[in-house]
């Protein structure tokens, strides 16, 4: 059963994944900035108060979040929804030969596997943070979970594969008919810009283990 923490235990973690405050998350969504504080969340006299239909509505519009991405948000332990098993490899195997296909969906034997909530992507993966080389955003043994499908947009976070077989992590900053600027998640490595030519597919980071 869905309850009311979940909706707005949801909505803060789709703040944070894109770097915002609730405040911010709703003036980005065009709202009144104090429409998602916790104050909000309940009347004078204690009775529970629910986000409307027409502010969730702006919010994902705004953040490009679909509803089976806004579930995921829920959390596994409140989802109560429907879960399978995504193909899980560690992101420094990722890019073995035989890993992917050309359009960025996982193949081959060498998966292991990890339930999640049925986000509706039927190429979704996930893939195990080895090393500090992405710390503080992403530490040794985290996970990532990647939507293939998922609309991307200036500031996602996503995973590439160039075709010098090469996966990595980076922050979208910018992208033109020619060529993508990718930010480095961790301020000791340099960003990186790659012709369209040079590049084999990218796919939207839609979760982590946090």
């Amino acid at each position: 059963m869905l309850k009311h923490n979940h909706i707005w235990s949801a909505l803060d973690r789709l703040a944070r994944e894109h770097g915002l405050s609730v405040s911010g998350l709703a003036r980005r969504a065009g709202l009144d900035p104090t429409t998602f504080n916790k104050s909000k969340r309940t009347t004078r006299d204690g009775k529970l108060r629910w986000p409307s239909t027409e502010s969730l509505a702006k919010v994902l519009n705004s953040t490009g979040t679909t509803i089976g991405e806004f579930v995921v948000f829920i959390g596994e332990e409140d989802a109560g929804g429907v879960y399978r098993n995504v193909p899980l490899i560690g992101l420094a195997q990722a890019g073995n030969e035989g890993c992917f296909d050309d359009s960025g969906y996982p193949v081959g034997g060498t998966w292991d596997e990890v339930p999640f909530p049925d986000i509706g992507d039927p190429h979704a993966y996930a893939l195990e943070i080895s090393g500090d080389g992405m710390a503080p955003v992403y530490r040794d043994g985290d996970v990532i979970v990647v939507a293939p499908s998922a609309n991307i947009r200036r500031g996602d976070r996503v995973v590439i594969k160039t075709r010098d077989g090469e996966v990595m992590v980076k922050e979208l900053r910018r992208r033109s008919a020619r060529k993508i600027d990718l930010q480095s998640l961790n301020p000791e490595y340099p960003d990186r810009t790659l012709e369209f030519d040079d590049l084999m597919w990218l796919g939207r980071v839609i979760w982590a283990s946090q």
